[in-house]
């Protein structure tokens, strides 16, 4: 990474941004989340989840749920409960052979990103209920298998650059409810 930031001209801004984020090598490295990285987290309604399978290619889903569905219980923990899906267990099985995951936590209309790297570990909801139990999402009718408990080795909130806004159903409404739909006479 810094040979390529060097041989491109980036290497100096990449240091600049270390420095500011009082780190001397680069700023990957942190103690652990924030109040500010776990409300983002905890504000979120998906993310994308890399693994590594048993061939060395990445896989990437999107996961999804409830915003709030994924939880931190502490500054080097995410956890959530793992919703029956397609039942392919392909993340699952690539966890079980290499923990090592990535995670973006998307924030689309804003132009945020985090970055999240970690290693994880596949609870069956069986071997530990209270686990689970405390993962659940209340009101969320959804079949619960498994928790995905991942402990924290790196994260960085990435550049806006390139991030084309989208918006949610919920997001366009409370947007449009706002922002010129109501026909309230006194507005404006």
């Amino acid at each position: 990474m810094r040979s390529a930031q060097a041989r491109l001209g980036s290497r100096a801004a990449a240091a600049r941004r270390a420095r500011a984020l009082g780190s001397s090598t680069d700023p990957e490295p942190r103690d652990g989340f924030t109040a500010a990285e776990q409300e983002f987290v905890g504000e979120r309604d998906g993310f994308y989840l890399a693994s590594v399978s048993s061939t060395g290619w990445p896989y990437v889903q999107f996961r999804g749920g409830p915003p709030g569905f994924v939880r931190t219980p502490d500054a080097h923990t995410l956890a959530w409960a793992d919703f029956r899906g397609n039942r392919q267990y392909i993340s699952t099985g690539n966890v079980e052979g290499d923990d090592r995951v990535s995670l973006f936590f998307m924030d689309y209309p804003h132009r945020v990103r985090l970055k999240v790297f970690g290693h994880a570990r596949i609870v069956d909801a069986r071997d530990d209920p209270d686990l689970v139990t405390g993962l659940i999402v209340p009101g969320y009718r959804a079949v619960v298998e498994q928790a995905v408990v991942v402990t924290i080795a790196a994260f960085d909130w990435n550049c806006p650059q390139h991030i084309t806004p989208r918006f949610s159903p919920i997001e366009l409404e409370s947007l449009l409810g706002r922002d010129g739909g109501s026909e309230d006479p006194d507005a404006g």
